[in-house]
């Protein structure tokens, strides 16, 4: 009986897993030409583009791709976009993590699927909280979404 349990426990398991991520990425706009980008004396990023898209960096399939080279730096990245960042006239943000959401598989992660970071943005006199997707696995072009605005 104990057998039993073990063996159904250990498929169960098996069955999680591997379901958990698809093999194929639902990621739209991962680009590995995309320039590495430039640094400001700050520490955050130079962004200089805005976004047409309305779903760049609001939706799971349109991610911020902000790359990192090692796990020791997974979040500074991140956190060098978002420093970058202010709202839509020119407002202080404040960002906090929310979760990690959206397995995807990627060849850059030892586990062969990587996790998009949901971030809050808040600024002063907002009504709504922005919530951002990012991928620190993938590179792309780093752009600011609508409805933001680059720090002066």
């Amino acid at each position: 009986m104990k057998k039993t349990i073990k063996l159904t426990y250990l498929v169960t398991l098996t069955v999680l897993f591997t379901s958990c991520v698809s093999t194929k990425s639902t990621l739209k706009n991962v680009d590995d030409n995309a320039p590495i980008p430039t640094l400001t004396k700050d520490n955050t990023f130079l962004l200089t583009e805005y976004s047409k898209d309305k779903k760049y960096g609001y939706d799971p399939d349109y991610p911020v791709n902000v790359f990192y080279k090692d796990a020791k730096n997974e979040n500074l990245n991140a956190e060098r976009f978002l420093n970058a960042l202010a709202g839509p006239k020119g407002e202080k943000i404040t960002f906090v993590k929310l979760e990690s959401c959206c397995p995807f598989p990627t060849k850059r992660s030892e586990m062969g699927a990587g996790f998009l970071d949901v971030y809050e943005l808040t600024w002063e006199g907002q009504t709504t909280p922005v919530k951002l997707y990012l991928n620190i696995y993938e590179r792309g072009y780093l752009l600011v979404p609508l409805g933001l605005s680059v720090k002066k």
